[in-house]
């Protein structure tokens, strides 16, 4: 018998492209695991087609003329974890009490499956009981209408909400009486509805899936495309392969962004042939974006200079600067007097680094700049997001074909929520629209962000909060308080698919109502009905859903909506309820009549690939204050230093997870596998502090001196120096709740300060 000891494969290197053979075998396993065969497979061939439904995985748009399969490896994750065989039935909590289930893994919680009945919170077993859907909605309103101020109230709202979900969910809010709607946005892309709502006067991209098949090339700043969108890794391959210059900036190599093997290219995977996909790849410092940004800017400015000294026109836009900008003269101002030192030294890149891709930069008739969450969950996102803006004006790649700024949202409607009302700011054509349409005056005091909602119901200023859809405790930053806030509440509410550790933090009492997913048909008093969604890039469409709901007890989101609106306010304002939940076309014909953007919007949506919203920006029309595109100045290079042993630690999701859902244990790309128990280290870092790959060392807050990770694993990884990454939502519990972007209420996940020492 051997006794020796086994050896640890869980840390080791991926040396594969992305994609190629290892993602349709991770489809595979997929499938096998959640779903049968058959249904799996006619189900993925009608995600993202035309008469079929969005896939709840990303929000990157579908192409006009669709292939056979429009999924990616991450999508089908998506969908099979979605449309899974398992039911978490009260049968199946009866065996477990929420004790229990507190002890588990996240992965395992949601495992369970897909939740059959509404439940309620029983506490003398300790589990959840099922309760019938109208005394669920009895005990809601019982619970919202005996609040003394309808502001003690808190209604988030998931990215995952379609279009008419969330406009009677904001409509039966502020026919209550708040704007308290905390939201996904919040933590995301916050930074960008406000920071590019400033300077451009929408905070959206500017461009169209089309302006990627004309640009002459890509700047990708803090993002990870193949495990957070892997659709767009078609386009990026497309764009690499005609050879367009693509410079890739971010603190990791990350797998995708150096070599893609496409699973829909028969050479590729037969040859084993990748295509290389950043031409240039520049490591900036985490939270270091800023100060590279103007680095970049400075070096534009040398060299429009130079030209100009040899008689040439300037490497500007002088045309478009005079007649669509202000502000030009104070950003060069400061990008003079803003030395090289102090901007290489808060990058973490070389003058020669940023001088370079000014060079390219240069050179190039049209630029699209992408960015993600890398850019935005900074304590100056709103900034950096300005300053990508900065970047593009000076040359006038705002509002032309094949240029433009695209930010990459994740949630596939966290756009459209917004669009159609989920906003705690309350906008004033949003309230002329309801009172135009409903007769009443929906409240104008700006209601709590995600942050602020935390805050209010830990301070015990709230006591009530529904959920539609969502992990919110799990996903906020500094999880502990946020878990003590939850429970501090008088009633939770969580409209969801499938159980998740959100619903187990308990308040004095808490109702779980099952809902349709994406893939789910949904049958109403008029028939089959469709939901529509948002893009990335403004585009509406339609999703329809095929497979039989989990249980006869599910019902679809606006139904639920609708319903719990109903028990609520009764008859105020004659809102007709009962008419909404059993005819879609009729929340898409109060949709119109409040927001006019979605003029002919059921017709619109029926035909394929649906419609653009308006996007002034394109057009070079400036909705700002100043009636043009603007110029931002920040007045510093980003985030704090710290001494020389703090290390900067970004949040991560691996290539098994999405947001706060983890579908396994590996990312193979990064050469993780079966853990998650891990925090990235620059590999020189690493030697020279006497580790490798494998040790165990503890992972502290700087801002928090009790919060800690313990037991964690060194992995030793190609990164910028002095930074650090481990994964979201673990590295959570490090980082402060009053920890974010001033401006734009965002969470700083990606720039926390930690010390790691040696475990003890």
């Amino acid at each position: 018998m051997d006794d020796a000891p086994k050896k640890d494969n869980s840390l080791r290197v991926y040396t594969h492209a992305a994609g190629g053979w290892d993602a349709l075998k991770a489809v595979a396993k997929a499938v096998r695991t959640q779903m049968d065969a058959v249904p799996a497979g006619e189900t993925l061939l009608r995600e993202n087609q035309p008469d079929g439904f969005d896939c709840p995985g990303c929000a990157w748009p579908d192409p006009k003329h669709t292939s056979t399969f429009e999924f990616c490896e991450n999508g089908a994750k998506a969908v099979t974890w979605e449309a899974t065989k398992k039911r978490a039935t009260p049968e199946v909590f009866a065996r477990h009490t929420v004790s229990e289930l507190l002890t588990w893994h996240d992965h395992n919680i949601e495992d369970l499956g897909r939740l059959t009945h509404p439940m309620i919170y029983d506490a003398a077993s300790d589990t959840y009981v099922a309760i019938a859907w109208d005394d669920a909605f009895a005990r809601i309103a019982q619970h919202l209408n005996a609040l003394p101020d309808p502001n003690m109230a808190e209604f988030y709202t998931s990215g995952r909400a379609s279009n008419e979900a969330a406009f009677l969910f904001q409509l039966f809010v502020r026919a209550y009486g708040t704007n308290n709607f905390p939201d996904c946005s919040n933590m995301c892309h916050e930074a960008t509805s406000v920071g590019l709502a400033e300077v451009l006067g929408i905070g959206k991209a500017s461009v169209s899936l089309e302006d990627f098949d004309h640009t002459a090339g890509i700047f990708a700043i803090g993002h990870n495309p193949g495990t957070n969108h892997p659709r767009m890794m078609t386009t990026l391959r497309e764009v690499a392969r005609r050879g367009a210059p693509i410079v890739a900036i971010n603190p990791l190599k990350e797998r995708s962004l150096e070599r893609f093997k496409s699973p829909q290219s028969p050479l590729e995977m037969a040859t084993g042939k990748a295509t290389e996909i950043a031409s240039d790849y520049l490591q900036v410092k985490v939270g270091g974006d800023i100060a590279a940004l103007k680095g970049i800017m400075k070096a534009v400015l040398d060299l429009d200079d130079a030209d100009m000294q040899a008689g040439g026109a300037g490497k500007l836009d002088r045309d478009f600067i005079k007649q669509h900008t202000t502000g030009i003269d104070d950003l060069i101002a400061d990008l003079v007097t803003t030395e090289w030192d102090d901007i290489e030294r808060a990058s973490g890149l070389s003058r020669s680094e940023m001088e370079r891709v000014a060079g390219i930069y240069v050179t190039l008739p049209s630029l699209i700049i992408t960015y993600g969450m890398g850019i935005t969950q900074h304590s100056h996102g709103t900034e950096a997001v300005q300053y990508i803006n900065n970047l593009l004006m000076l040359r006038g790649n705002i509002g032309r074909p094949g240029a433009g700024i695209c930010p990459l949202r994740g949630h596939s409607n966290v756009q459209g929520d917004r669009t159609v009302g989920i906003d705690e700011k309350a906008p004033k054509p949003l309230r002329d629209g309801i009172k135009k349409t409903y007769g009443f005056d929906a409240p104008e005091a700006h209601g709590h962000n995600a942050v602020e909602a935390m805050q209010a119901m830990l301070e015990g200023r709230s006591k009530v909060m529904i959920s539609l859809g969502g992990n919110l405790a799990v996903a906020m930053s500094d999880t502990r308080k946020c878990a003590q806030a939850q429970r501090n509440l008088d009633l939770v509410v969580h409209v969801a698919t499938k159980p998740n550790r959100s619903h187990l933090l308990l308040a004095k009492e808490n109702i779980l109502l099952p809902c349709l997913g994406r893939t789910d048909r949904d049958i109403q008093a008029t028939g089959p009905q469709s939901v529509t969604v948002e893009d990335t890039m403004s585009m509406v469409h339609a999703s329809q859903g095929r497979l039989p709901p989990p249980s006869d007890e599910v019902r679809s989101e606006p139904w639920i909506v609708a319903q719990m609106a109903r028990a609520t306010l009764g008859t105020r304002y004659d809102i007709p309820w009962a008419d909404y939940s059993g005819d879609y076309d009729l929340i898409r014909d109060a949709i119109e009549a409040v927001l006019p953007a979605f003029a002919d919007y059921n017709a619109r949506i029926r035909e394929p690939g649906g419609f653009r919203l308006p996007l002034p920006s394109a057009e070079r029309i400036w909705k700002t204050k100043s009636g043009k595109a603007e110029f931002k100045v920040f007045k510093g290079l980003g985030e704090a230093t710290f001494d020389a042993d703090v290390l900067m630690m970004t949040s991560l999701r691996s290539h098994d997870q999405y947001n706060t859902t983890i579908y396994g244990l590996d990312d193979r790309y990064r050469g993780v596998f079966g853990r998650r128990d891990v925090i990235f280290m620059n590999a020189e870092e690493v030697a020279a502090r006497g580790w490798k790959t494998g040790d165990t060392v503890d992972v502290h807050s700087v801002a928090m001196d009790d919060a800690v990770l313990r037991g964690f694993r060194v992995v030793a990884h190609d990164m910028a120096k002095g930074c650090a990454a481990a994964y979201y939502p673990e590295a959570n519990v490090l980082m402060p709740l009053d920890g974010y972007d001033k401006q734009s209420g965002t969470p700083s996940y990606k720039s926390t300060p930690v010390r790691v020492v040696r475990a003890v």
